[in-house]
This record gives structure tokens, C-alpha cells and sequence, in this order.
């Protein structure tokens, strides 16, 4: 997983939303952040700055970041496949490319602009993996 800039985000990979509006989740993503087969996926507001979206689990929030879930923009569920549904509500579309990045420890991040997103383009390397 590369670090973009000295001191910024590490990223995973960039992701593709396929025609069903599924997108895959890197699997280094879903091994770091514990993700489990069947298990409810909560998509959260991304920032102004950053757009796209955080996806969580209810597991991944307990404790003090249950204030997160107040963020949940959508509820759905992760499949056999590394795969999720995007339900409407979260604003991404068929062929939007975001980039995956390591969130809070809570949420990984699912970004569609922003300067990291721009910084990620000058970077060939990054894997691409269509939904």
C-alpha cells in the first residue's frame, strides 16, 4: 500500500463502480479493516473536500465513534465476492473511478475528488479493480 506524499494518505487502490453499481473493496482493505461476508455495511458522508463516501460496519463503530453512525448516509451488505451494492443515496454512479484510502480506523474511504484524489492520478502504479 503506497504513500502517495511524505506525511499524506496511504492508499489502497482505485476502484471502479460496475454497471450494477457494485464496487469491489481491495482486499488488503478487507483484511485490515476486518470485514466479514454478510455483514451490514453502513456508508457514511465523505467530506466536502473529498467526496465519495466511508464505509463502515456497525463492529467497526462501537464505543466513542458510535457518533459516526449518525453520518450513515445508507445501509447494505457486503457479499461472497469482496462486493458491495451502492444504494442511490450515496452519489456515485456506473464508471466512477474513486479512490480507496486508509480512513480513521473506523471507515475506509471511498474518494472522488479532492487533492489526494488528484495526487493519486500523477501515480500509474495504483491498481485499478472494476466492480
Amino acid at each position: 500500500m503506497p504513500q502517495l506524499a511524505k506525511g499524506g494518505k496511504w492508499v489502497f487502490a482505485w476502484v471502479m463502480v460496475g454497471p450494477e453499481r457494485e464496487l469491489p473493496v481491495p482486499a488488503e482493505a478487507w483484511s485490515e479493516y476486518g470485514f466479514a461476508v454478510g455483514e451490514e455495511a453502513l456508508f457514511l458522508r465523505g467530506s466536502r473536500t473529498s467526496g465519495g463516501f466511508g464505509l463502515t460496519t456497525p463492529r467497526l463503530l462501537t464505543g466513542s465513534a458510535l457518533l459516526l453512525e449518525s453520518r450513515a448516509v445508507a445501509r447494505g451488505h457486503i457479499d461472497a465476492e469482496r462486493r458491495l451494492r451502492l444504494p442511490e443515496k450515496v452519489g456515485v454512479t456506473a464508471g466512477d473511478r474513486l479512490l480507496v484510502v486508509r480512513g480513521s480506523g473506523r471507515a475506509l474511504g471511498f474518494l472522488s475528488r479532492g487533492p489526494i484524489w488528484e495526487e493519486a492520478l500523477r501515480h500509474p502504479d495504483l491498481v485499478c479493480e472494476v466492480g
